[in-house]
């Protein structure tokens, strides 16, 4: 290392003393303190071990090498095939010691392994590869399953029996279409699925980050195959079809289990089926990792600390509000308290919360459900959506007896909560003693790694003003270190998807917030029946971000650009 010039000798000095203390190898030391990076180490490493160092970033690996080992193990053992040579298949890993995994590899493909070392962004980039090249796997094979499929016409459609429809949708064809449509989602990381039918064909779509992508279309006639299938697997009606109906099911794809909620609906041209996907067992989230910072963030935390009031998250559907509700959760979550949930429908599952499902058809509705959970001896209580008056109120008494309460509520900011609240009839003295702060929040995308920097121009300055407070947000950056003192909008720099590039330059979604903290000031605002533009200014004179001040924060982190920001504030 001392020879590579990588590491100066004070910090192999220090990190072999850490090492000592802390019976740890010198290597570890040395990453942990920060000394080298992770891949620089690998690169010593293969100096060291006469093992050759690959860099797989830009490579194009053929997709028949690529599966010579499967997805899961690849993922798992960070290993990957990238060249085949005769009789022997150079792999690619980050760690050749894992002999359990070159050992599976060579007596799945019958070669002789030639192990490599490379760095994590190799790995993560032919990672990606897997899903592109299913993406045209998938398309194959169900145009070739599509093809097998049944010809039913509307007539003949309409005098089918169950028994017949249920037959037709256990046929292999239909099963290993949706099945496919289904594992492809998953893969994608799609949040929904439309399956939709049109005049001569039948379009999906997956939702990827919120956006709507076509992701292929079928033959106009594998419509009624395939929404029997779905209905199989939903328990709902097959011979129903004038009716909108509701199902769920879950899925279990390489150890990860996915419930879909389906929602069926009659529209001309057939039955419309759109399925969301709910991930089981997420967990791990923080508020931090969510996106909230600074004041924000330990508004939060102070309203967590109380014992009685209530914290509301807002926004559309879709906005991640459930996620925030559930991490705070994941904070109050000690053996001391008892939280109770009412839900609809059940998201995540947590351990030690006791979380109910709503039946609305069985007359089980969120009041119901809230006033049998007041006599479960709760501490703290979650309320999925606060939809009418009658459940506004019974939130509104748990939080005044002596119980902390955490509900979303359908509006467009924090400040048109009360408004919100008020028009269902809550009186204004309860709001005002309980509320402890609203949560605006929007998604945007995250850019990813491949981003380029650029400043803003006098003129692009002067649009984003009319949007936003600029002199708030660069005071904001420099409270909280993240640009220097003496830094100004001429040298601070934002970022944007790279051109040329064949993908549009995002991958996951991060949260932009507004937390408006219920002070003594605003509860006046409130009492006096003031307006949400008053109540907003108020907040902001007290220190808070708008949603979309707070987006162009993140923009200057890199995390996202300005146009993604201005997409989500002004839908």
């Amino acid at each position: 290392m001392l020879d590579s010039g990588l590491v100066p000798r004070k910090d192999i000095d220090s990190a072999e003393r850490i090492a000592t203390e802390e019976n740890r190898t010198l290597a570890e030391a040395l990453v942990s303190s920060g000394a080298i990076s992770e891949d620089d180490l690998r690169r010593v490493e293969s100096y060291v071990l006469g093992v050759p160092f690959v860099s797989l970033k830009d490579a194009k690996i053929p997709f028949e090498v690529l599966s010579l080992i499967p997805e899961p193990i690849a993922r798992n053992h960070n290993i990957i095939a990238f060249k085949k040579g005769e009789g022997v298949l150079e792999v690619a890993m980050l760690d050749t010691a894992d002999l359990p995994a070159i050992d599976f590899v060579k007596k799945k493909v019958g070669l002789k392994i030639l192990p490599r070392l490379t760095d994590t962004e190799s790995i993560k980039h032919s990672l990606l590869l897997y899903q592109k090249t299913l993406k045209d796997e998938f398309g194959d094979l169900i145009a070739k399953d599509s093809s097998a499929l049944t010809i039913i016409t509307e007539a003949g459609e309409a005098s089918l029996s169950e028994e017949d429809l249920k037959k037709m949708a256990e046929d292999l064809p239909v099963v290993r279409i949706v099945d496919t449509l289904l594992r492809h989602a998953i893969i994608q990381g799609a949040s929904d699925i439309h399956i939709e039918p049109m005049e001569n064909e039948l379009l999906v779509r997956y939702r990827i980050d919120g956006i709507l992508h076509d992701a292929m279309s079928l033959p106009k006639h594998a419509a009624p195959t395939i929404s029997a299938r779905i209905k199989v697997l939903s328990n709902l009606k097959l011979d129903e079809k004038r009716l909108p109906q509701d199902g769920r099911f879950k899925m279990d794809m390489d150890g990860q289990k996915v419930s879909f909620r389906v929602s069926i609906l009659p529209i001309f041209y057939g039955e419309k089926i759109v399925t969301r996907l709910l991930r089981e067992g997420r967990s791990g989230f923080t508020l931090e990792g969510l996106g909230f910072h600074g004041q924000a963030l330990e508004r939060i935390h102070e309203a967590t600390k109380q014992t009685t009031g209530i914290i509301l998250v807002t926004g559309p559907t879709g906005s991640g509000k459930t996620t925030t509700l559930y991490t705070v959760l994941d904070i109050l979550n000690t053996p001391e308290v008892n939280i109770s949930t009412i839900e609809d429908p059940i998201e995540y599952q947590m351990p030690r919360v006791n979380q109910t499902q709503v039946k609305p058809e069985i007359g089980f509705s969120f009041a119901n459900g809230l006033r049998s959970l007041m006599r479960q001896d709760p501490d703290v209580i979650m309320v999925g959506e606060i939809r009418d008056q009658e459940t506004a109120s019974l939130a509104i008494n748990a939080a005044l007896t002596g119980h902390s309460v955490l509900a979303t509520v359908h509006t467009n900011s924090a400040s048109a909560t009360v408004a919100r609240l008020l028009d269902m009839g809550v009186e204004t003295f309860l709001l005002v003693s309980t509320l402890r702060v609203a949560v605006g929040q929007r998604l945007v995308r995250r850019l990813t790694e491949s981003k380029e920097a650029y400043t803003l121009s006098a003129i692009e300055r002067a649009t984003l003003e009319k949007h936003v407070d600029l002199d708030r947000i660069l005071e904001t950056l420099k409270e909280e270190k993240v640009v220097k003192g003496n830094a100004t909008w001429n040298t601070i720099s934002f970022y944007r998807p790279q051109a040329g590039k064949e993908e549009d330059g995002y991958k996951g979604r991060i949260g932009i917030h507004e937390v408006l903290h219920f002070s003594p000031a605003v509860k006046e605002i409130v009492l006096a029946q003031g307006t949400a533009d008053a109540i907003e200014a108020q907040a902001r004179k007290e220190g808070m971000l708008t949603m979309a001040e707070d987006g162009i924060y993140k923009a200057v982190l890199g995390q996202t650009s300005i146009e993604e920001v201005l997409r989500v504030i002004s839908e």
